[in-house]
């Protein structure tokens, strides 16, 4: 059987759902080498990852490990983790569009960012304008494949304790029961999915800007990539 050739890059492999990707990636054989760009030093047992740990602030340096096939963003934060407004914007919107113009100048193919339900560049809320601002500069960047994911509230065990998630999460067992139809775009998502989906879509050969909503990740279930983990 011919190996692929493929490589990746992944942007934010210490998050909730990066850590998931970092998991998939690691054993669906789609990749020969995958890039894991960190601030600090994880461990990673795979013989396909490789961690890097590099200054965020001059991604520029680090062009070489550009020159992969596609590129994953999942970086993320709170203001209450990046304790003001512009170390927020920093990470949530410089440090992705900076990647996304280094992974265009070195010829990746596919660029794929979790966002978030509700991003829009008029929202009165700081977060959700963010995001929205991320996505249209994106679309501007002319991207050969951009995908955009907009999960929901996200489930699953992060580092650092959130008592609202932590409390939505306690009733989002009973709630997504009950939310159907129109509401059901608000149910809450497990992060693994969001991976699932994000390692599916980079497999396909769609071009062009692609926004996937929560409950329409939520319905790739079904793919081979979930049903391992």
């Amino acid at each position: 059987m011919e190996l692929t050739k493929k490589t990746a890059l992944v942007l934010g492999a210490t998050g909730l759902i990066g850590k998931e990707l970092v998991h998939i990636l690691s054993e669906n054989g789609h990749y020969q080498k995958v890039y894991l760009l960190v601030r600090r030093p994880i461990e990673v047992e795979s013989k396909v990852c490789e961690v890097h740990i590099v200054d965020f602030d001059k991604l520029h340096q680090y062009n070489e490990l550009f020159q992969v096939t596609d590129v994953y963003c999942c970086l993320g934060t709170t203001i209450k983790v990046a304790k003001s407004k512009e170390a927020f914007r920093k990470v949530d919107y410089e440090y992705p569009i900076e990647a996304a113009k280094i992974a265009k100048e070195n010829g990746a193919e596919k660029y794929l960012i979790v966002s978030s339900m509700g991003a829009d560049t008029k929202s009165i809320f700081f977060y959700s304008r963010v995001k929205g601002e991320v996505e249209e500069t994106l679309t501007r960047l002319n991207l050969p494949s951009l995908h955009i994911f907009r999960p929901s509230l996200l489930l699953g065990k992060r580092e650092e304790f959130r008592l609202g998630e932590k409390l939505a999460e306690k009733a989002s067992g009973v709630l997504n029961k009950i939310m159907i139809g129109p509401l059901r775009p608000y149910r809450g998502i497990q992060a693994r999915k969001v991976a699932a989906a994000m390692s599916v879509v980079a497999q396909s050969d769609i071009k062009g800007k692609h926004i996937y909503l929560s409950h329409e990740i939520d319905s790739m279930v079904g793919f081979s990539e979930w049903k391992k983990h």
